[in-house]
């Protein structure tokens, strides 16, 4: 039974680092903010030429 709990607890631990992996692997800062994620991609653009 032991055993079997210790197997459950690696799988759920592989799972979340997984899942954490690839949520922020790719990115320098993490998540973007949520005024960057709401306007559109063309807005994004104008205001750093700006």
């Amino acid at each position: 039974m032991l055993l079997l709990m210790l197997e459950a607890l690696g799988a759920l631990l592989l799972l979340v680092f997984i899942v954490w992996w690839t949520m922020f692997s790719g990115r320098d800062r993490g998540e973007p903010a949520a005024r960057d994620a709401a306007s559109p991609p063309s807005e994004r653009q104008n205001e750093k030429n700006e």
